[in-house]
């Protein structure tokens, strides 16, 4: 995510000697300020408090020795539970990518050269990222790993490494920049363990989770965290490694921590089955406001519709309605009243505020500042509700449309075409 934004999406830069040096730091300047309490505290309660008997006891010290006793939590945690039967498929994904640099750095310390090398500059791959992934099948020999599109962008070459610590190569079957989503194929002969996704659509807000992944990285591979499901569906913007906008994602919000690098990895219930894929995180708003637990995950039906076609097709094909689109709640009450003359009972739309070429709906004869307010039968209140009835359609399918022109309540039959990149705009488009 771009700054303005402040969304922090997962892969982690290979900077490990500094993130160290920090930690070191960090842990110096705490132990400095826990000294300091800890001595001025004892100053104090001497200084003002002080009592006639303050000598060390004199005697044996045979008596001060201590055991370690058994623990009084019995059995598994349900979340242990979940945890345990996740683990195992998750993994850690490294984008690999070409660095340049020109001869040999240590023939160059030492004076030596030659004219092959002095002419020539050397490319090297050099871990880029790192990010998480989940296997969820396997077959005959190969095993897929589904991940972010952000995880893998970019990359000469992926390589994964499983639960055990081993590290071996992996290939990209397809990727979606729309939904950040995409699906790795790697050997299965060391795979023994693969993850079964749950019905998002009967998930609550309330209900624990658990974040699983590589949070700044493999050193920490495998970890995970707890929390809720803070809301079932929010809208927010999705961008690329760039900062470019990529359009707009209908998402699970948790509390469960999300780091750099948890990117790819999944979300799970405490049944063990995958809910979600976690993509980024919220830091701070438009004003700087930092914020926590605030993470954002991809819902498991999604991931599974959008994998389903990636593994068969190695993409994604959507139909459009070839227009750049905000919603009614996004407009002033002075302008709904004034520019676009919708009835004040109206409160709930996608308002259209371009025509894009080709356009299917343009084709059908809507324009600028129309209000859609129904999609093929069902409620459109925003532009997640209009994808969620766009993409159950196929290209070429007709779909029926209601929309306000002024203070009219208008019909139109539109025949869906291919989405194509001449419609991405900064504005959200479909």
């Amino acid at each position: 995510m771009d700054n303005n934004n402040k969304k922090e999406v997962g892969p982690k830069p290979k900077k490990k000697l500094n993130s160290w040096w920090k930690v070191a730091l960090i842990a110096l300047i705490a132990g400095l300020i826990g000294g300091g309490v800890a001595y001025g505290a004892g100053n104090f309660i001497s200084n003002g408090f002080s009592t006639s008997s303050s000598s060390v006891p004199s005697g044996s010290s045979k008596a001060g020795g201590t055991k370690v006793n058994q623990s009084n939590v019995k059995g598994s945690s349900q979340s242990t539970k979940a945890f345990n039967q996740v683990k195992s498929s998750v993994v850690s994904v490294i984008n690999l990518q070409a660095q340049s640099s020109s001869g040999d750095s240590l023939t160059g310390m030492f004076g030596q050269s030659s004219s092959s090398d002095s002419s020539s500059s050397n490319s090297a791959l050099e871990a880029a990222s790192e990010g998480s992934g989940v296997i969820y099948k396997k077959n005959g020999n190969t095993a897929y790993v589904v991940t972010n599109n952000h995880v893998v962008s970019g990359s000469s070459k992926l390589e994964v490494i499983l639960s055990s610590g081993k590290k071996i190569n992996a290939k990209i079957v397809g990727t979606d920049a729309t939904t950040d989503l995409a699906v790795l194929k790697i050997n299965a002969a060391n795979v023994s363990t693969v993850a079964s996704f749950g019905n998002s659509n009967q998930i609550e807000a309330g209900q624990s989770v658990l974040a699983i992944g590589s949070p700044l990285g493999s050193d920490y591979a495998t970890s995970v965290t707890e929390g809720i499901i803070s809301a079932k569906k929010r809208t927010v913007q999705v961008q690329d490694n760039s900062g470019s906008t990529t359009g707009n994602a209908s998402v699970i919000q948790t509390d469960a921590a999300i780091n750099p690098g948890n990117s790819g990895g999944p979300l799970i219930n405490l049944a063990g089955q995958v809910i979600g894929i976690n993509s980024m995180k919220l830091s701070s708003d438009e004003e700087g406001t930092s914020v926590e637990g605030m993470g954002f995950s991809i819902p498991s039906n999604e991931v599974v519709s959008v994998i389903n076609q990636l593994v068969k097709n190695g993409k994604i094909t959507r139909p459009a309605l070839g227009i750049e689109l905000v919603g009614l709640d996004n407009i002033s009450a002075a302008q709904q009243k004034s520019i676009l003359k919708v009835p004040s009972s109206v409160t709930k739309g996608i308002v259209v505020m371009k025509i894009l070429s080709p356009s299917a709906a343009g084709n059908a004869g809507l324009k600028k500042y129309d209000v859609i307010t129904e999609l093929d039968g069902e409620k459109v209140t925003d532009e997640a509700k209009l994808k969620d009835a766009l993409y159950k359609h196929k290209i070429g399918d007709s779909v029926s449309v209601k929309y306000y022109r002024g203070g009219d309540l208008k019909t139109a039959t539109i025949k869906l075409s291919e989405s194509t990149s001449s419609l991405s705009s900064e504005s959200s488009s479909e």
